[in-house]
């Protein structure tokens, strides 16, 4: 049952969209502040005016007049405040933005850069010397979510398998995130299982950088017993440890190939080189073996040539040795005579009723002289 007292929704919100509606105090008034979740949707300017301990949601119709403004920027707001009903929102609907100052946050990190500088803390002289050929695993200090520890993963595993990604997962935006990352930084500074340490995030604006320009995260940085890369934000974001570490690295890619030596296109350099060595080496053997392959064929000519030439002489003495070969001398019709162990050469040394013996090719005949 409803009690007589209680009134609706609606009611409770027209009353005090009415309070805001007759206050004329409250018209075109002024506030001063810094900008923060600016974007612009269908040419209407969303964003708030926050102070350290307030934060007031704004609205800007002619977003188009608004496209230089950008977080961080602290501005003069000139307009109304309003309460919409149907959304239960309060929104202060701005006339007019003026340039105040350069922001809160811009300030501070001016003030803490220069205070750090004075004390040494950027010096070169401090800075450790990174020795890529070294690195066997890279301790990150980052977020485990989102596309920063995948790209960084994906580029050291790419260029060289042998290096080890160890993750320590922190907070990287908002409340008590500079602690996250301190504790990162300091875990890996004790742990020897790692030879580099990066400290990684995507780009943003001031506000989403704000943990990276802290005094706690830039002296965890300049105390660390190991190497620290920064590699926060883009290319053209710089942050307080971009100038305290000894190595920054102008995007979380760029970390990765900074800290590991390419081995695969120096395997695919080495492979490309064996295979023209081998295919120099075959040419070499080939142009070998022809040249060899032109010597023996001319010794086996020269051979040939003696071969035959000391046949033909062997042949020609062997030619003259037939011709001197009694037998041979025989099968022309000449015989040897003997007269017992005489040789008979002329008929003059013979003598009526000699014993004489006939040699032929073919037999012995024994005849008497008359």
């Amino acid at each position: 049952m409803i009690s007589d007292r209680a009134i609706s929704v609606t009611q409770i919100s027209m009353y005090i969209k009415n309070i805001f509606d007759s206050e004329e105090l409250l018209e075109n008034i002024d506030v001063f502040g810094e900008v923060s979740d600016f974007n612009i949707s269908r040419g209407i300017a969303y964003f708030s005016l926050k102070d350290e301990n307030a934060l007031l949601p704004c609205v800007a119709f002619d977003g188009s007049s608004l496209l230089s403004v950008k977080n961080g920027d602290m501005v003069i707001a000139t307009g109304t405040p309003k309460y919409y009903v149907k959304g239960g929102r309060l929104s202060f609907n701005i006339k007019r933005l003026t340039p105040y100052g350069i922001g809160n946050l811009f300030e501070q990190f001016l003030r803490l850069k220069q205070t750090l500088d004075n004390e040494g803390l950027f010096d070169e002289a401090h800075k450790k010397k990174i020795d890529i050929k070294k690195i066997k695993r890279i301790g990150v200090v980052s977020s485990e979510s989102g596309a920063v520890i995948q790209d960084i993963i994906n580029i050291v595993s790419r260029r060289n398998p042998n290096v080890d990604i160890v993750l320590f997962p922190v907070k990287v935006q908002g409340v008590n995130a500079e602690l996250d990352i301190c504790n990162g930084i300091n875990f890996f500074s004790n742990y020897d299982g790692v030879d580099v340490i990066v400290v990684a995030r995507g780009g943003g604006s001031l506000e989403d950088l704000q943990p990276f320009n802290t005094e706690i995260v830039a002296r965890a940085v300049y105390s660390s017993n190991k190497p620290v890369v920064s590699a926060v934000g883009h290319e053209t974001d710089f942050t307080i440890i971009d100038f305290v570490a000894d190595l920054r690295a102008p995007t979380p890619s760029a970390a990765a190939e900074l800290l590991t030596e390419n081995i695969m296109e120096q395997r695919y350099s080495l492979d490309d080189k064996l295979k023209r060595l081998v295919k120099s080496m075959t040419q070499l053997i080939d142009n070998q073996n022809l040249k060899l392959n032109y010597s023996i064929n001319k010794i086996a000519m020269i051979a040939d040539s003696f071969i035959n030439e000391i046949n033909y002489v062997i042949t020609l003495k062997q030619t003259k040795l037939n011709k001197l070969n009694p037998e041979e001398i025989m099968k022309l019709g000449y015989a040897k005579v003997n007269r017992g162990d005489e040789i008979i050469v002329s008929a003059k040394t013979t003598k009526v009723g000699d014993n004489l013996e006939l040699t032929f090719i073919d037999g012995k005949v024994n005849v008497v002289r008359r």
